[in-house]
């Protein structure tokens, strides 16, 4: 028999070389060790990565695309390209198709999570992307707005430091990367889990997940999260909840919800996304 710790080596050896989809909270180490970029650039290929970075989420696309160009660049990657869309005919650039066909690993950077919508839900390339990554064809990571917009429903802004109500979080369309879950980034750094709270409360089929900085949650080909990085992951389950007001609140007034479940998960925990349970 081959022993626990050589088993657990060869798992994680053959992990190591699978797709995965990549939800960072923001503010991702850029300097140092740099390890959930590194293992974005691995999981994509290592030094045979295509990577293409869309910076559009950006009002600075010029800037932060340059900046990830040199990181993956530094890295070792074989070609990366920055898919510089700024006005939605952009998407359609075929030089930009070819890339995405080819590629290995797609990086949404950080900015805003409507700007980047607005420039590339339904669009051609948009769709490919996703289209790629569901099927785990390609690695892809979002960063901060590029995390928001991983699921169907979107937090696009709101408030903190308040009790959850309606008003506290503004809604709109993401971009359906990950069916069935709504992403908060930048989470306990800023104070958002009454935010989090407010946006599920409304769609409590859905699975809430806040992700502080510099921790991503990543989400296996196999219904497992794993998570990396310096912070934590909360989960929030509604599935069995037994009340709420949440039909009934207007504006500011206080949401009422009752047996809601909670997972603080840190590094190397994971979560089962079909038993709906964390494992340690």
């Amino acid at each position: 028999m081959i022993h626990t710790e050589v088993k657990n080596q060869i798992a994680d050896s053959v992990q190591s070389t699978k797709n995965a989809i990549f939800a960072i909270g923001g503010a991702e180490d850029k300097v140092h060790g740099k390890e959930i970029l590194q293992t974005f650039f691995q999981r994509s290929g290592g030094t045979d990565a295509l990577i293409g970075i869309v910076p559009c989420a950006s009002r600075e696309p010029s800037l932060i695309g340059e900046r990830y160009y040199r990181l993956f660049s530094d890295m070792g990657a074989k070609e990366i390209k920055v898919l510089d869309v700024r006005d939605r005919s952009r998407a359609d650039d075929s030089a930009y198709r070819d890339f995405v066909e080819d590629c290995t690993g797609i990086f949404l950077t950080g900015g805003d999570q409507l700007r980047l919508c607005g420039l590339l839900a339904d669009t051609s390339l948009m769709n490919r992307i996703v289209e790629k990554a569901q099927k785990r064809e390609i690695s892809l990571a979002g960063t901060s707005a590029g995390a928001a917009v991983m699921g169907h429903h979107m937090i696009s802004g709101g408030s903190s430091a308040e009790s959850p109500n309606r008003s506290l979080v503004d809604m709109a369309t993401g971009l359906n990367i990950i069916p069935g879950v709504l992403v908060d980034q930048h989470f306990y750094n800023r104070n958002r889990l009454a935010r989090l709270l407010s946006a599920i409360s409304g769609h409590p089929d859905l699975l809430g997940i806040g992700i502080d900085e510099d921790t991503c949650a990543v989400f296996e080909n196999d219904g497992m999260i794993r998570v990396i990085g310096k912070g934590t992951v909360t989960i929030l389950d509604l599935r069995d909840m037994t009340y709420s007001n949440q039909a009934q609140a207007k504006g500011s007034e206080p949401l009422s919800m009752h047996n809601l479940r909670l997972h603080i998960l840190g590094y190397g925990d994971r979560y089962d996304l079909h038993q709906h349970l964390p494992v340690h």
